[in-house]
């Protein structure tokens, strides 16, 4: 969400301190040593357990071949597997905290966690090699090959009296200590800088550098400066890279100034860079405390999950896909199999109101103020991520005029989540977003705490609901009590406090006249059955097979958030339409000059997404199919129940919310095994294990000992209901039941 908030901490809450070694371990966070004063330093351990903002004062055991680690600051603090890693610091020889008598220290310590919670105890490992040299703000990482799984801890730089730009190995399971030979241009000596690993780069941002010219290492009482320089170490080939030099000139403030002391973490392929602190050398009273945040986006992102549809009517779809972590939005495309005339007369592509904001090295840079009450925008690019559902992805350009203002969310009129572009144009090159895979910084804003909601997932409890709010278009003959059917799946996001979460597979509705008619869908979503030729007389109007050289992908827009619900797309004018294979890194037209084209009723179509964020925009995820509902059909019961007793479950649900005609009957199935899904895990295979008026079923544990539990994501037992009116049955419900750890045994 970008926005701060204050966590109501309880337990044994720490002391404030500064210069202390932060490890994050799933949910929990692990705080050792520190200043807590000046000349008073820390050797305390602290566990956080987020997930519950409980703070404990932790007492490893001390190592059986020395003494505990000593009270330090500086230090370096480092994770792998269940093992902190710890190395130098500084520490204060007199016991007088007034009389600070700095030791700078090269001490190695292993600390063992306990799974979960706690820790086991301190132990002195016994190395090979030459150790580092005593030192303080350094920075310290793992690093572990994928292909050669002997993991590495760098270190690089630090403070002795004097800067360092050295780097040193130590090969965690030989513990051996060595001195790698690099390549390229070393960084600038320097200590308080920040060090992340992302894929197999170690970036390097920042820090206390020499002020003297040509950045030779300083005599003790030299002079220095910080410095807003940043390079990668590529820790494959050992060469260093650098992305900004320290003398690079940034009159736009398009970048992250000069800094010290600041923070920086790794999520996913992203950067993040916060606060910090400007001055000089004995210039301290001229200081300024940072308080901006920044990203580096360092390549495009994956691409996500197939487009999962979670309801179907005569002219849209409501479609969902699982996220990707750090993305600004998602281009999502559809393929129509009906012919779709092109439109002549009009431009592929508007000027942008706005001008292209550029750096050196192919990096797209962005800047904007902190997200504050009543500020204008200026006439340029903003980046303002997850502030609004309906905001445009930072690597796309937006026109907004200088009288806008900012209360809370950007004003941008878009339906349905999608994102309403002003003006989109990549700003990189005149082919479309970034081919280069230089990576992109940009500063975040963000706002106050506001609260969120999810939805859920169907646990093994004594009562649970959901209304999945979703629809399979797949046909269930009122004769046949077995069909074969490819499972879409949709997951909804979790809940704050809540332990539901639905998971929706939808499929595709046909007659076997209607399959006949579409013959080009591929026989992994499509049903044949029994339906009566009634069903047929009133159906959508025949259309022409469509040749594969009429079949283009078009936009339906960029969404801010996974999910999007579709009734028309772009159309796009006809001299671009022999292009437009939207490849990755196409170029997004301007959709305010594009017309566009309603769904059609009974009509398949294809869909993908990719994600975008500042390195442009990524694969597309593989492509999935729907089709849109016939007019007449009722729609797909809602709020499933499963009720859990003894020997049986109890299975209910509320009628379509919109029912069309009087329903005849609801058919409840079930997932069952066959040897089918061994030979095909993908195709389930269900049955139907109830057929009537009610609104509920008992569902036998003879019946259930035959179930299905699908592993395609958790494992569950699939439920699906569907009701059937005059014209036949509607789009279905289904509901994956989960199960925990089950054991399934094959008859």
């Amino acid at each position: 969400t970008n926005q701060w908030f204050l966590p109501a901490v309880r337990g044994d809450i720490p002391p404030g301190c500064a210069a202390h070694g932060f490890v994050c371990d799933g949910t929990r966070i692990l705080v050792f040593g520190g200043m807590v004063e000046y000349g008073r330093y820390s050797n305390d351990l602290y566990e956080l357990q987020a997930s519950r903002w409980l703070w404990k004062k932790v007492k490893p055991q001390a190592p059986s071949n020395g003494s505990p680690p000593c009270p330090r600051l500086g230090h370096s603090f480092s994770l792998y597997g269940n093992k902190c890693y710890l190395f130098g610091g500084l520490a204060n020889e007199s016991e007088d905290s007034n009389n600070n008598v700095p030791r700078y220290l090269n001490d190695f310590y292993e600390l063992e966690l306990q799974h979960g919670s706690g820790v086991v105890g301190w132990s002195i490992p016994v190395t090979k090699g030459v150790l580092p040299s005593p030192r303080e703000s350094h920075t310290a990482i793992v690093y572990c090959r994928k292909d050669v799984g002997s993991p590495k801890m760098y270190i690089f730089g630090g403070m002795c009296g004097c800067r360092l730009n050295d780097l040193w190995e130590l090969d965690i399971e030989t513990m051996t200590w060595s001195r790698p030979e690099t390549k390229g241009t070393v960084p600038l000596p320097r200590s308080l800088h920040t060090a992340n690993v992302i894929g197999n780069k170690m970036y390097v941002f920042g820090g206390w550098v020499p002020q003297s010219a040509g950045g030779e290492i300083s005599a003790p009482d030299g002079e220095w400066k910080c410095t807003g320089s940043f390079s990668y170490l590529n820790l494959d080939t050992t060469e260093w890279i650098g992305l900004i030099s320290d003398c690079q000139e940034d009159k736009s403030n398009l970048l992250p100034g000069p800094r010290a002391g600041h923070c920086a973490v790794a999520v996913g392929t992203r950067l993040y860079i916060w606060s910090g602190r400007d001055g000089y050398r004995k210039a301290w009273n001229n200081q300024v405390c940072c308080k901006d945040l920044w990203y580096l986006d360092t390549e495009r992102p994956l691409a996500p999950s197939q487009v999962q549809l979670i309801r179907a009517t005569t002219n849209s779809f409501q479609l969902k896909w699982d996220e990707v972590p750090t993305v600004e939005g998602y281009l999502l495309q559809l393929h129509a199999d009906s012919p779709v005339p092109p439109v002549a007369g009009i431009p592929g592509t508007g000027v942008p109101e706005t001008s292209v904001l550029s750096s050196q090295g192919g990096c797209s840079l962005h800047q904007s103020p902190q997200s504050l009450p009543s500020v204008p925008y200026p006439e340029m690019k903003v980046d303002h991520p997850s502030q609004a559902n309906n905001l445009i992805p930072n690597n796309v350009q937006v026109a907004i005029s200088s009288s806008s203002k900012v209360e809370g969310k950007e004003k941008v009129a878009a339906p349905e989540n999608k994102v309403t572009q002003e003006a989109m144009k990549n700003h990189t090159d005149a082919t479309g977003f970034k081919e280069s895979n230089a990576p992109s910084v940009l500063p975040v804003c963000t706002s106050s705490a506001q609260t969120s909601a999810n939805v859920g997932e169907l646990h093994d409890l004594e009562k649970q609901s959901v209304n999945p709010d979703a629809s399979v278009s797949s046909t269930v003959s009122s004769t046949q009590n077995m069909v074969t059917q490819q499972a879409v799946k949709t997951e909804s996001s979790s809940t704050n406090g809540a332990v539901v979460k639905d998971e929706t597979s939808l499929t595709t509705f046909n007659s076997k006249s209607e399959a006949a008619e579409t013959a080009y869908v591929t026989p992994s979503t499509r049903v044949n059955t029994g339906q009566t030729n009634d069903s047929q007389s009133s159906r959508a109007p025949q259309r022409p097979p469509v040749k594969a050289r009429d079949r283009r992908w078009y936009d339906v827009g960029i969404f801010k958030n996974n999910s999007a619900v579709v009734s028309q797309f772009y159309l796009l004018p006809e001299e671009t339409l022999n292009i437009n294979s939207k490849a990755e890194g196409a170029d997004v037209p301007d959709y305010r000059l594009l017309k566009k084209q309603d769904l059609f009723p009974g009509t398949v179509y294809r869909f993908r997404v990719a994600a975008i964020n500042g390195c442009g925009v990524g694969p597309f995820s593989k492509i999935s199919e729907f089709k849109t509902c016939i007019p007449g059909f009722p729609g797909a019961p809602s709020t499933v129940k499963i009720t859990k007793s003894i020997d049986c479950i109890h299975l209910s649900w509320e009628p379509p919310a919109s029912p069309s005609g009087n329903i005849l009957e609801y058919s409840a199935y079930l997932a069952i095994r066959s040897t089918q899904l061994q030979e095909n895990p993908s195709q389930l295979v269900f049955m139907r294990i109830y057929c009537g008026l009610k609104t509920s079923c008992i569902v036998t544990a003879a019946q259930l000992s035959n179930a299905h539990v699908d592993y395609t994501s958790r494992p569950a037992i699939v439920f699906r209901i569907s009701a059937k009116n005059e014209r036949g049955y509607g789009p279905a419900t289904q509901v994956r039941w989960l199960q925990g750890k089950v054991t399934v045994t094959h008859s």
